[in-house]
């Protein structure tokens, strides 16, 4: 798929939420939500990034590990505002509270929400580790068993096992977003990031921030959070090819190597998305076209109605003196 060329390029990316978008710029983040017919609910968020609290990770490589933190815990709290203005506009319905539900209600009161989502993401992560590390690690050592090119320690084996674990992590990972995409709530999510990708575009192209603009304007970014994830997942199947089969002739150290070297592919695939964001050429057009493709599922065509909130988004964050411009063409 080729990319799109653009007049400029510019430094603002976003995301979509519950029933709106998050847009970060240069000098403010903006929450715009779909609160009625003709009312879109708007405001700035901020939290102090860590390149801010220490120089160092504005260095290539480190500014991609903090860049995602950065990024998690912005989606997060953007995430948290637009739910709670999707229920209280009657976006999503709140479904009567079970007897379970009420007992951790007045259990823990105010901080149940804090309690679930520590719960929720302690659970998550530890789901995450066993189905991309650990889960692809013990099928391959379980296909060697059948398959003679699989077995032992040497550079072919590294090999084979390095992309086994890699096709299999790609497959779980858009499997999973393949039936999240078959959620209701889920595909207007995903029209809603289709919103946030077109109207950037339409910024860059210099085009006037209106619905028609916007609505003509392609959905694939190769700036794309999804796009990240598909390149740190293809960067992790060169990264396995110098890691032995069984580190110290344990095949478990494998997985615990990999996890430990994630900030190395977290840093690598950041460099390479904004190469890919910076330039269109052979090259960059390769690596873009994984995670471009990928984004197929996770963006979708929106709705007018969506499209004004992604508007609404983007000009509160354009700033008066260009600093958001990367690049001229």
């Amino acid at each position: 798929m080729r990319k799109v060329s653009t007049k400029k390029i510019t430094s603002i990316g976003g995301s979509a939420l519950i029933e709106g978008i998050m847009m970060r710029g240069p000098k403010r983040t903006t929450v715009c939500v779909r609160t009625g017919e003709n009312e879109i609910y708007s405001e700035d968020i901020k939290i102090t990034t860590i390149p801010e609290k220490c120089k160092l990770f504005k260095l290539p490589l480190l500014r991609g590990i903090a860049g995602l933190i950065d990024s998690m815990r912005l989606s997060y709290k953007s995430l948290m505002l637009s739910a709670d203005k999707a229920v209280e506009a009657g976006e999503v319905e709140e479904e009567e509270p079970s007897k379970f539900e009420k007992w951790l209600d007045e259990k823990f009161g105010d901080k149940l929400v804090k309690v679930v989502m520590v719960f929720a993401s302690i659970l998550g992560v530890a789901l995450a580790v066993g189905l991309f590390f650990f889960l692809p690690s013990f099928l391959f050592d379980l296909t060697a068993n059948v398959v003679p090119v699989f077995q032992g320690n040497g550079e072919g084996a590294v090999f084979w096992k390095s992309v086994f674990e890699g096709i299999l992590k790609i497959a779980l990972f858009l499997g999973y977003i393949v039936l999240c995409s078959q959620m209701t709530e889920m595909k207007r999510v995903f029209m809603y990031h289709g919103a946030e990708h077109k109207t950037i575009f339409c910024y860059e192209n210099e085009e006037e921030l209106t619905v028609e603009n916007v609505r003509k304007q392609i959905r694939f970014h190769p700036r794309c959070g999804t796009s990240f994830m598909v390149l740190m997942l293809i960067v992790g199947i060169v990264i396995g090819l110098f890691i032995p089969v069984a580190p110290f002739g344990i095949g478990f150290l494998r997985p615990v190597f990999k996890i430990l070297l994630l900030p190395v592919s977290c840093g690598i695939g950041y460099e390479l998305i904004k190469i890919c964001g910076k330039h269109d050429n052979a090259f960059t057009r390769f690596i873009a076209a994984p995670g471009l493709w990928a984004q197929r599922i996770t963006t979708k065509e929106p709705d007018d109605k969506m499209i004004e909130v992604a508007i609404e988004a983007m000009k509160a964050v354009i700033p008066d003196d260009g600093t958001d411009i990367i690049n001229n063409k």
